[in-house]
């Protein structure tokens, strides 16, 4: 099992559902207002009068084999828009409930 965390602008909220949903992911837990600034560039999305963005996180927990076909989709998001910002981070999940 992978835990994968999408960190995205609110404006692709509804893209990023649509993926969940192509890739039969079902479960996931969802954070609004999420302030941050990327690494390398980009502005900063901290809900602001100077920086109004915001971002949004989804955390959701896949089957290894779905892995591929989630970062594909979210990978060419990022690439159709790729000032609005977007990451996708996986991780090993040891156990879950």
């Amino acid at each position: 099992m992978k835990a994968v965390m999408i960190i995205y602008n609110q404006a692709h909220s509804d893209i990023v559902l649509d993926i969940l949903n192509k890739c039969n992911v079902r479960g996931f837990t969802k954070w609004v207002d999420v302030q941050g600034r990327g690494s390398h560039k980009g502005e900063p999305h901290l809900g602001s009068h100077a920086w109004p963005a915001k971002n949004m996180s989804t955390l959701t927990m896949v089957e290894e084999s779905a892995i591929p076909a989630l970062v594909s989709e979210l990978k060419a998001l990022n690439e159709s828009a790729e000032d609005q910002g977007l990451r996708v981070f996986v991780w090993e999940a040891e156990s879950m409930i």
